[in-house]
């Protein structure tokens, strides 16, 4: 029933509630009800929407004036049983969440509780008696995304092809079935990758079991299983992907490497491939290149300002080169292109050789090695000297030659970033020395060395303190010269799909090459003692900043203790 103004009675109970409790103004709350009425909306959709209120304090005041108990979607854990009851696109469309079953009784998140036609049709649906409940903790929308993957759509589109994929077909048959099967594995397709792009992965594993074919998802560094799908399926998904790559679909025994890019949930993604014969079939893996990286600048990356400050000083040099080392999957990269971000590519040609290259940037003419047109990094490197370089970012040395010819050009007046494999910031040097680079040459070109690993960041919705085991202990005292027994950990919930960690951060140690060290290197000093003078001239080493890391709560010992203390 609804007054004059075409407010609903429980809208009015509402506004008066908050203004009563001071949350909102009279006036405030005139506005809202009119634009309300104008626009069809209910008053608490409009309270959200003109940001007056907050979805949990709005929920609060609904939960006391309605008698309906709240429940915190970022802590509660979905019972697998409740969200097989509901459809998703059934729970997208009425904006409902399952959230356990007890006996005969479904527990329903909604945030219109009272609406009793909607909660008859689930019950019906359902057979179930419906026990309705606010949610607070995260948004609604945000909650259904993190507890329904597509795993089941996935199976969906694929059981419409297993009938007539049970065997491995050829080529040939393939391409006779596309009218029948080519939709649904074009959709099961489509949904792996737009699953991987939601959950933030870095890669996808697509690979073949002796009993099924397995698609797993690297987050954050770790994989996890994203959906097991039928052996018989295994053809024709490859095949997909082998289009959608531009490789050779007959093509089955040789790695093939490809790319392709596609707009998912609005967001422009690449997405390179790598195929290769494995013992149950041939396996693939698609990096996930996400365009919206291109944005992400020395900042955003976790680093100190002992180690970003003068970093930025190295890359304001006119001249000398500035390594950035560390293992495959280190965040080298990210970390060069952030460099990249900070120059300006409008006074200065700055030039690229890379294998291959993630992402393209305005203003930064970038060139892909090429082994077959004879394109190395050591060929490349040579044309772009003969092109006018003020910058040139070399992918990675790798060899002699290419470590010979980087140094030249960084002696030569220009300033040259490249990747380099070394265990830490003072290794890079002596790295150099053993692929044949005179120490003298090292000496003269290098300005300044960056080592880095990632480390898993807590998640910050579901963070808590606990009690640290005695090695955890151990190892932040020996950087630290501090005890401590209790440190920030995540207790795994909805936002962080119960890993308890969110993104990754970098750890990070810096040299910038002195005369000391210079003269040290020329005397063919160990890289032990070249660490213990960087350390006196002011260098955090990683294990330091990485429990610095986790005295403010960013990451756990474990994780650096895993990643970094390797190196100790």
């Amino acid at each position: 029933m609804a007054d004059e103004k075409g407010l609903a009675k429980a809208d009015i109970e509402l506004g008066a509630a908050l203004v009563e409790g001071d949350f909102i103004t009279e006036q405030e709350l005139r506005s809202a009800e009119k634009l309300a009425a104008t626009s069809n909306k209910k008053l608490s959709d409009t309270l959200l929407e003109q940001g007056l209120v907050d979805p949990d304090m709005l929920a609060s005041i609904l939960s006391l004036q309605l008698g309906i108990p709240v429940i915190n979607l970022a802590r509660v854990e979905i019972q697998p049983e409740a969200a097989a009851l509901i459809p998703e696109k059934v729970a997208r469309e009425r904006n409902i969440l399952p959230i356990s079953v007890d006996g005969d009784t479904l527990t329903l998140a909604t945030e219109d509780p009272k609406d009793t036609r909607k909660l008859n049709s689930i019950a019906t649906m359902t057979r179930k008696k419906i026990h309705a409940v606010l949610p607070i903790g995260m948004r609604l929308s945000e909650a259904i995304d993190n507890n329904y993957s597509l795993r089941m759509q996935i199976e969906e589109q694929i059981s419409q092809i297993a009938g007539i994929a049970g065997i491995e077909a050829d080529v040939t048959e393939v391409a006779d079935l596309d009218a029948v099967k080519q939709a649904p594995v074009v959709q099961a397709v489509d949904m792996m990758l737009a699953q991987a792009v939601r959950d933030r992965a870095s890669d996808i594993h697509i690979e073949p079991q002796e009993d099924c074919l397995l698609v797993r998802n690297r987050i954050d560094g770790v994989l996890h299983e994203a959906v097991r799908l039928p052996l018989g399926v295994h053809s024709a998904i490859m095949t997909r992907i082998k289009v959608m790559s531009n490789l050779n679909i007959a093509e089955r025994r040789r790695p093939q490497d490809g790319q392709f890019g596609s707009v998912i949930a609005g967001k422009k993604v690449d997405f390179r491939v790598a195929t290769v014969e494995s013992g149950h079939g041939e396996m693939a893996v698609l990096r996930v290149l996400d365009k919206s990286m291109l944005l992400i600048r020395l900042e955003d990356l976790g680093m100190s300002l002992a180690v970003r400050q003068p970093f930025e000083r190295q890359l304001g040099s006119p001249f000398g080169m500035i390594l950035v080392n560390g293992p495959t999957g280190s965040g080298k990269t990210t970390t060069l292109y952030a460099a990249l971000q900070g120059l300006n590519a409008k006074e200065h040609n700055i030039m690229t050789i890379e294998d291959p290259i993630e992402y393209s940037f305005r203003g930064i003419n970038q060139i892909q090695v090429n082994r077959a047109a004879n394109i190395t990094f050591a060929v490349g490197l040579r044309a772009i000297m003969r092109l006018d370089p003020d910058i040139i970012l070399v992918g990675e040395i790798r060899d002699q030659e290419t470590a010979t010819t980087a140094v030249q050009a960084a002696i030569t007046g220009h300033l040259v970033l490249s990747s380099i494999h070394a265990n830490d910031a003072v290794s890079a040097l002596i790295r150099l020395i053993d692929m044949g680079v005179e120490p003298f040459l090292v000496t003269s070109a290098v300005i300044g060395s960056l080592s880095q690993r990632l480390v898993r960041r807590v998640c910050p919705y579901c963070r808590e303190v606990v009690e640290a085991s005695p090695a955890e202990a151990k190892a932040y005292e020996s950087q630290m010269d501090e005890s401590r027994t209790h440190f920030s950990v995540g207790r795994g919930c909805n936002f962080c799909s119960r890993s308890g960690f969110m993104g990754r951060v970098g750890v990070y140690e810096l040299i910038t090459v002195s005369d000391d060290l210079r003269k040290m290197v020329m005397k063919g000093s160990t890289a032990g003692e070249l660490k213990e003078q960087a350390v006196q001239e002011g260098m955090v080493p990683m294990p330091r900043d990485g429990m610095l890391k986790v005295k403010d709560g960013i990451t756990t010992p474990s994780e650096v203790m895993r990643h970094v203390f390797t190196i100790v």
